[in-house]
């Protein structure tokens, strides 16, 4: 079907999510910030909701969005919900600085959430000012683009809009708005405030929403509810494989910021791994490391097993039916990660065949590495590996321990043999599986203060340019995949970020 491009007053909303009982949201309009001015609008996200990228140039555009200006056909609202935050339940939380404007239908039928982040103060604000500052604000719109490239689901934003404005944290700090976009904003969270508030009509209205509108598979099931926990839990194993496959930390996984969609959802402290460490600790809010890196699997059961919770009114007549087979659900969730995760591996090593001692040579490999060896440009300098060339490869320069490496070299050259390895179609498998680019904290860190200091936006849209293709070998910007700078080990980032 052919896409007919739009102007912001011809796109099409359709506000299923405000249809919802009143208890699921809270209607409030943007504010402004002062000084508002655009400084990135991305194309290709226009594109999924059918939106003419010249209408960026329009004086008014951001002032459609930032409140200024009402959006035709939008009806602006805050989603509320609750979740385990580090553990704890917290009864009711809910868009503290996002504004859902509406959700818009693009020529396929695909519904797309307008979604501002930075918005103002709404009712779950918590005595919060409702702002973001310009830093964290970059981060999220380069993350969301750099996490689309690599081919994992995600949030994507629409644009990025600074302002003149002041926002305080440790000290004053620009303020900025995001415009994000998803298919939903649903999270695990949503259905935990309906459970823990006794609101079960709610639940079900809320589940058959979700079903109809994006698990139309389950819909004709007798036991729809189920069908949709087993494939919320599908979408989520594959997620955090897929995460582990690039070495990205989330951060903060508190159920609340778990998608229903299975997307990569609040990018806050997030970070990618630099030196190969399994337990890296992206958020320095984390002193237990509770979302270290290799505690995420771990973390995605945690919260299927709140998300099964909350659906147990739905799951049987009986409760204790309800229980078992929550649990029956659950106990496949290990099953089901390791598949996912044999799938990371066998793409990372470039193996077609599959042999028991697979896992086993892939976590010999992340031993050797562990808090010595850059986890990505390893794994991207491995695409070129020779069998047999074992002691003249440039790989074991990278391990203090270089008999070792040879070992294990050895070893995965015989398992390449075991299945009569092409090493051409070998390398090109493991270019698309082994990015070359990633946002590391520097690369961001610098676009950040050419922003802040300089009002020099290049860098963003340098790096957007650069992460829609991060498998591609991009010659010239061959700087971007050096490993990072001695000041690098200077950022931090939290919850705050």
């Amino acid at each position: 079907m052919k896409r007919s491009l739009l102007t912001l007053e011809q796109l099409q909303f359709d506000n299923g999510y405000r249809q919802l009982p009143a208890e699921f949201y809270h209607s409030v309009a943007p504010q402004p910030l002062h000084g508002s001015h655009l400084i990135s609008f991305n194309a290709a996200a226009a594109a999924l909701i059918d939106l003419d990228p010249q209408q960026a140039q329009r004086p008014d555009f951001i002032d459609h969005f930032n409140g200024a200006t009402p959006l035709a056909g939008a009806e602006p609202l805050a989603m509320c919900y609750s979740g385990h935050q580090f553990g704890v339940n917290v009864p009711r939380l809910g868009d503290g600085r996002a504004i859902l404007l509406g959700q818009v239908r693009n020529i396929e039928g695909e519904l797309w959430d307008l979604q501002v982040k930075g918005s103002g103060p709404t009712r779950y604000s918590r005595n919060a000012d409702g702002r973001a500052v310009l830093r964290s604000s970059i981060r999220e719109y380069l993350c969301g683009e750099a996490m689309h490239g690599l081919g994992i689901p995600t949030t994507r934003a629409l644009c990025l809009i600074g302002s003149n404005e002041a926002v305080y944290r440790e000290q004053p700090e620009p303020g900025a708005m995001v415009v994000r976009m998803a298919q939903s904003h649903i999270r695990f969270g949503s259905f935990e405030y309906c459970y823990y508030t006794g609101q079960h009509d709610n639940l079900r209205q809320l589940a058959d929403y979700v079903i109809d509108e994006f698990y139309p598979e389950v819909s004709d099931r007798p036991d729809r509810y189920v069908g949709l926990l087993e494939a919320v839990m599908a979408r989520t194993v594959r997620l955090i494989a897929q995460w582990q496959r690039v070495g990205f930390a989330h951060g903060v996984m508190n159920s609340d910021n778990m998608s229903i969609l299975g997307l990569t959802l609040d990018y806050g402290p997030f970070g990618f791994l630099d030196t190969y460490q399994a337990g890296f600790i992206c958020n320095h809010s984390d002193h237990q490391g509770r979302y270290a890196f290799d505690q995420q699997p771990y973390i995605g059961l945690f919260n299927m097993s709140c998300l099964a919770q909350a659906l147990l009114p739905l799951l049987a007549d009986e409760p204790q039916a309800g229980v078992e087979t929550a649990k029956a659900q659950l106990n496949r969730y290990w099953e089901l990660y390791r598949q996912e995760e044999l799938q990371v591996v066998r793409a990372k090593l470039g193996l077609q065949t599959e042999q028991d001692e697979d896992l086993n040579l892939y976590q010999t490999l992340l031993a050797l590495m562990e808090g010595q060896v850059d986890y990505t440009i390893f794994f991207r300098g491995l695409c070129d590996f020779e069998p047999g060339k074992v002691g003249a490869n440039k790989l074991r320069d990278m391990f203090p321990d270089r008999e070792a490496f040879d070992v294990w070299a050895a070893r995965y050259g015989q398992r390449l043999a075991l299945e009569q390895s092409d090493d051409a179609a070998r390398n090109l498998r493991m270019q698309q599986a082994n990015p070359k680019y990633i946002l590391r904290n520097h690369l961001a860190e610098t676009a950040i203060r050419k922003a802040e200091d300089d009002a020099d936006y290049s860098e963003i849209e340098r790096l957007l340019t650069l992460l829609r293709h991060p498998y591609d070998e991009q010659p010239g910007h061959e700087r971007y995949a050096d490993l990072p700078p001695e000041w690098a080990q200077s950022i931090s980032v939290s919850c705050s970020s």
